[in-house]
C-alpha cells in the first residue's frame, strides 16, 4: 500500500476514503496486518472480528465522518450485537451481547467499522489492564510498563498507531489514564453528556462517562458530536452543544483565567516529572496570552476515598446481581478475582439507606470540587501522579482495603475528583519522563463548558504538536 495509515488520524483517513484514494478493505487489512504485528508484545487487542470487519469494509457504508475507518473497541460497558461483552471477568468469558447499546448504533451510523476488541481488566476497576482471563496489556514505551486501565488496552493500540482512534470509558479516570500512560488524548466529559442505554442507567451514580482515547483533538470533537449526547428518559441529561466540538477546534478560546494545582489533595508527594509537565503546560498557556496563578484543592480527599468506595463495592454487587440474570446462573468461587469479590460481598451486606447516604455525600464532595474550579476558566493538573507504574503493581489478588487505599486510590488522586463533580477533565500528551514515558496534564473546565476545552486544547496543540512523538513499539 503507498499510503501509510499510521500517518494520518482518524478523519484524514475517513477523507482518504471520500476522494476515492484509498478503500475500506484496504483501511482493514492495514489495521489487521498492524495489530498483528504489535499484539504479540502488547497484548492489547483479546477479540478479532476480523471475517465481519472485511464483510463490512466490502459493503456499503453509512456516509458517517468517519467512513471507513476500522474501531478498536473496548470490552467494558457498551454492547455491540454479537461480539463478547467479557468484561475482563472470567465469569463473563462466555457472554455474547445480544444487542447494540445506544452509542453502539451510533458508531455504526458514523461509518467506522469495528474491527476488535481491547483488553480491560476485571470489570473495569483497576489503573491497568491485566485480567485474569488474558494477558496483561503493556505499554507501547516501555512494555515493563502498564499502559492504564481500564481503557488500557484502546490506548496501548491507538498509541503503537494500530488505529488512530478506540472507544474507552472513565469512571474514576479510564479514559484520562491510559491518556497519559500512553501519549494521547482523552476526555471525561461534562456529567449528562453521554448515554449507556439500554444496559444501565446510571453508573456509579453519575460518575461514569464514555469516550475515546484519540491521536488528535479534531478527532475526539468529531467522535463526541457523533455519540456522546443523551437520549431521552436518562437520568443526567444536557443539551447537545449550540456548536459542534469539531466546530471548536480552531477557535479562539479568548482570554482565560486559568489555576494551576500540582498539590494532591491526599497529602501524598507527586512524582516530579509529573509536576514539571503540568508547569510546563502552565507556562505554555501563559505564553499564548492567558493568566495563570497557583491554587489548591479544600476538600478532604480520604473522606472522599472511603464514600467512593463503598458506593464502588454497592454498585458492583448490583452490576453482578443484573449480571446473574443474563448468565442464568450465580458465578463460581473461582470466577471472580480477590477484589471484586470483596467487592461484591460488602455491596451486598450494605444497607439501601446507608447507601443513599453515601450517594448523597459524594454528591456533595461533588459540590465542593467544582467550587474549588469555579473562579477559574481551566483548572491544569497532572493527569496523574507518578509516571506509568510497571506491570504487576496494581495486584488484585491483595484484600480490598491494601489494593483500593494503598495501590488504586493514590493514583487516581488529580482524575477521580471530576467523575465525582462531573466537571469536564481532558488529558494531553505535553511531557514525557526523564525515563521516556508520558505523563500526561489534565484541563478542567466548568461543567457543560467541554466546548472550551476543545478550543484551549486545539490551540496547545497548534503551539506544541505531539503527532510526531512515536513510541518504540509500533507499527
Amino acid at each position: 500500500m503507498a499510503i501509510d495509515v499510521g500517518q494520518y488520524d482518524a478523519l484524514a483517513l475517513a477523507d482518504l476514503v471520500r476522494r476515492k484514494e484509498i478503500k475500506p478493505i484496504e483501511l482493514v487489512d492495514a489495521a489487521i496486518e498492524r495489530i498483528e504485528r504489535v499484539n504479540p508484545e502488547l497484548n492489547c487487542v483479546m477479540f478479532k472480528n476480523y471475517d465481519a470487519a472485511r464483510e463490512s469494509a466490502s459493503g456499503p457504508l453509512p456516509d458517517g465522518p468517519f467512513i471507513g475507518v476500522p474501531l478498536l473497541l473496548k470490552d467494558l460497558g457498551i454492547s455491540y450485537e454479537g461480539l463478547p461483552l467479557t468484561g475482563g471477568c472470567r465469569y463473563l468469558q462466555d457472554v455474547v451481547a445480544e444487542e447494540d447499546s445506544v452509542i453502539a448504533e451510533r458508531i455504526a451510523e458514523g461509518g467506522f467499522i469495528r474491527l476488535a476488541k481491547t483488553v480491560t481488566p476485571e470489570l473495569g476497576y483497576c489503573a491497568a489492564s491485566e485480567p485474569p482471563i488474558y494477558p496483561p496489556a503493556r505499554n507501547p514505551w516501555n512494555r515493563d510498563h502498564t499502559p492504564g486501565g481500564s481503557s488500557g488496552g484502546s490506548g496501548a493500540a491507538v498509541a503503537a498507531r494500530v488505529v488512530p482512534l478506540a472507544t474507552a470509558s472513565d469512571g474514576g479516570g479510564s479514559t484520562r489514564i491510559p491518556a497519559s500512560n500512553n501519549g494521547l488524548v482523552g476526555l471525561k466529559q461534562s456529567r449528562g453528556g453521554t448515554t449507556l442505554a439500554p444496559l444501565q442507567a446510571a453508573p456509579w451514580y453519575g460518575c461514569v462517562v464514555d469516550g475515546c482515547v484519540s491521536l488528535s483533538v479534531r478527532d475526539q470533537a468529531a467522535y463526541h458530536d457523533l455519540t456522546q449526547y443523551s437520549t431521552p428518559g436518562d437520568v443526567y441529561s444536557l443539551p447537545r452543544p449550540e456548536l459542534p466540538f469539531l466546530d471548536e477546534v480552531g477557535r479562539d478560546p479568548g482570554r482565560l483565567r486559568i489555576a494551576i494545582i500540582t498539590k494532591a489533595a491526599n497529602g501524598k508527594p507527586v512524582h516530579p516529572d509529573c509536576v514539571e509537565g503540568a508547569h510546563n503546560a502552565a507556562e505554555l498557556c501563559s505564553s499564548l496570552g492567558h493568566d495563570v496563578e497557583e491554587a489548591e484543592y479544600s476538600f478532604d480527599f480520604d473522606s472522599l476515598s472511603e464514600v467512593f468506595s463503598r458506593m464502588a463495592c454497592a454498585a458492583t454487587a448490583g452490576l453482578l446481581r443484573d449480571t446473574t440474570r443474563r448468565v442464568g446462573r450465580a458465578p463460581r468461587q473461582d470466577e471472580l478475582g480477590n477484589v471484586i469479590q470483596e467487592m461484591v460481598e460488602r455491596g451486598e451486606q450494605m444497607s439501601a439507606a446507608a447507601l443513599v447516604d453515601d450517594i448523597e455525600a459524594m454528591h456533595a464532595f461533588g459540590w465542593t470540587i467544582a467550587k474549588d474550579c469555579l473562579p477559574y476558566d481551566v483548572v491544569i493538573t497532572p493527569t496523574m501522579p507518578n509516571p506509568p507504574h510497571r506491570v504487576g503493581y496494581y495486584d488484585m489478588t491483595l484484600s480490598f482495603d491494601h489494593y483500593q487505599f494503598e495501590l488504586l486510590i493514590p493514583e487516581i488522586v488529580f482524575t477521580l475528583p471530576h467523575n465525582v463533580s462531573g466537571l469536564p477533565a481532558m488529558s494531553l500528551p505535553l511531557h514525557w519522563s526523564t525515563e521516556g514515558l508520558p505523563c500526561g496534564v489534565q484541563f478542567i473546565a466548568k461543567h457543560a463548558n467541554d466546548s472550551l476545552l476543545f478550543r484551549l486544547a486545539a490551540q496547545i496543540e497548534r503551539a506544541q504538536p505531539w503527532s510526531d512523538k512515536v513510541p518504540p513499539i509500533h507499527a
